[in-house]
């Protein structure tokens, strides 16, 4: 969760504010989705409204640091697996782990694409870490044999985004849904490409 580019450098308590401030805002929007109260937002996290508000004039500019936060640890969270688990399991689990990002964001990821060009720094930077990661998942498991030879990194995105969305209002069926769809993933002898 990088601070924002200054001339010069943040305070060390400045960045303790900061980071407490987009903690707690990816919380409270979780919570509370992206309408949240910032007083709220500010309150949790020990901090005053305006310290909030030097850091973010804007309550769409917390929910583009909340949500690029929020991308960043998903695609790191891919490379992590990787290193901790076999290749198969590292896919299915980031799979099952983006099911429930989904399910738990979409309003603010909605609010965010609302505002926001497509192409602007935030979504490109978002794109490129969930592709990098997306990427490395379908490689380790394509080369470990786990799943198909042609599934492709953003199958999986779309996939994951498809049943979280889905499931956002019935999240009980999205352990169903996931478990069907890692079937249809795997090597069968059909597959074999």
């Amino acid at each position: 969760m990088g601070a924002p580019s200054t001339d010069k450098p943040m305070r060390a308590d400045a960045r303790r504010n900061y980071e407490r401030i987009v903690t707690t805002a990816q919380e409270a929007f979780a919570e509370l989705g992206p309408d949240a109260a910032l007083e709220e937002i500010a309150r949790r996290a020990g901090v005053g409204i305006g310290t909030l508000y030097r850091h973010f004039p804007t309550r769409e500019a917390l929910i583009e640091v909340v949500y690029r936060s929020n991308i960043e640890q998903l695609s790191a969270r891919a490379h992590e697996l990787l290193e901790q688990q076999p290749a198969s399991m590292a896919f299915e689990t980031w799979l099952r782990e983006q099911v429930l990002w989904v399910m738990a964001n979409r309003s603010l990821a909605t609010t965010l694409k609302a505002g926001m060009d497509h192409e602007s720094p935030t979504f490109q930077l978002c794109r490129t870490a969930i592709l990098e990661a997306t990427t490395a998942l379908v490689q380790a498991a394509q080369d470990a044999g786990a799943i198909r030879a042609d599934i492709e990194p953003r199958d999986l995105t779309r996939l994951g985004h498809g049943i979280g969305v889905a499931c956002e209002t019935t999240p009980d069926a999205a352990e169903r849904l996931l478990a069907v769809a890692i079937d249809g993933l795997r090597v069968t002898p059909d597959h074999r490409l």
